[in-house]
């Protein structure tokens, strides 16, 4: 598939405790297989999954079972630990989406897993449309629930169409543009990139252009933690991401089969699944947090 890394990049880390943010598709299924991503582990963040087209399954080790649908959020909190997959549903012809994590604060991170779903209510007029999952935006509040204060939002413009928005001057704000070209405050914004906007800003000016556009908006406080991010794991040093590894590896028998080490931390999934997805090598070297 092809896939955009907008989040994190060498320039920027965090968008408030917005940590990943990966932009793919718009891909045909029929000829590059759609998404097969098989059991794999998670700690200390929350997953959300947003589709433009297409579907996705989701299971996880925490017993929920989900179809990801356009226009619908699904959260999955990890906490102190869980595992989960993603494939493509047999009718999925084109898939596009974004994958996004938000680090979890240290009061919460070795919370319990969960999941949570809900399809935000389009709101807007003639020529924009939002959908707001996360946060408040526009007078339009998502009741699900975060762990710092946070904004998630699609917001869909028709071409040469502006749109004046109030935003969170404590918030750092991030916009990626799917289709069309965008201004956001008097700056071109490009398909396929991220704009950032610091703290302090109190009006979000957004002009389309000859085009229709479609962008995710993204935001928050600054998260005020180091994390320390390495595969599928947020921690705050190189030894829990070394120790996670190593049950992970362990509880799918990969490593030290018969080593009880601690009491299993991702869970255990239905039988008749795919294989589940090992951990790559760890670097020679101390892995570093990010701030």
């Amino acid at each position: 598939m092809q896939v955009r890394r907008t989040l994190p990049q060498r320039e920027r880390s965090l968008i408030g405790a917005w940590c990943f943010l990966d932009h793919y598709g718009p891909d045909r299924v029929s000829e590059i297989g759609g998404m097969s991503v098989p059991r794999h582990p998670h700690t200390g963040l929350q997953t959300v999954s947003w589709l433009f087209t297409g579907h996705i399954e989701h299971r996880d080790s925490a017993g929920f079972h989900a179809v990801v649908r356009p226009g619908e959020l699904n959260l999955m909190t990890a906490g102190r630990g869980i595992s989960h997959s993603e494939f493509s549903t047999p009718d999925t012809d084109v898939l596009h989406g974004a994958q996004l994590w938000v680090a979890l604060p240290d009061g919460a991170r070795r919370m319990e897993p969960t999941f949570e779903h809900y399809r935000p209510p389009a709101i807007g007029g003639d020529d924009s449309t939002l959908r707001v999952f996360l946060g408040t935006l526009a007078g339009s509040t998502s009741p699900v629930a975060t762990h710092t204060p946070l904004l998630g939002a699609e917001i869909v413009l028709e071409p040469r169409a502006r749109l004046d928005l109030d935003i969170d001057a404590s918030f750092e704000h991030g916009l990626l543009v799917d289709t069309g070209t965008l201004q956001v405050d008097g700056t071109l914004v490009s398909p396929a990139h991220l704009a950032y906007l610091p703290v302090g800003g109190t009006v979000l000016t957004l002009v389309a252009g000859s085009e229709p556009v479609r962008l995710l908006l993204i935001g928050g406080e600054p998260l005020g933690e180091k994390i320390l991010m390495w595969w599928n794991f947020v921690g705050r040093s190189h030894e829990e991401i070394v120790e996670y590894r190593r049950q992970w590896q362990v509880e799918i028998g990969v490593e030290n089969p018969g080593d009880p080490g601690i009491p299993p931390r991702f869970g255990a999934f239905p039988p008749g699944e795919p294989a589940s997805i090992p951990a790559p090598m760890l670097p020679t070297v101390r892995l570093r947090p990010r701030q």
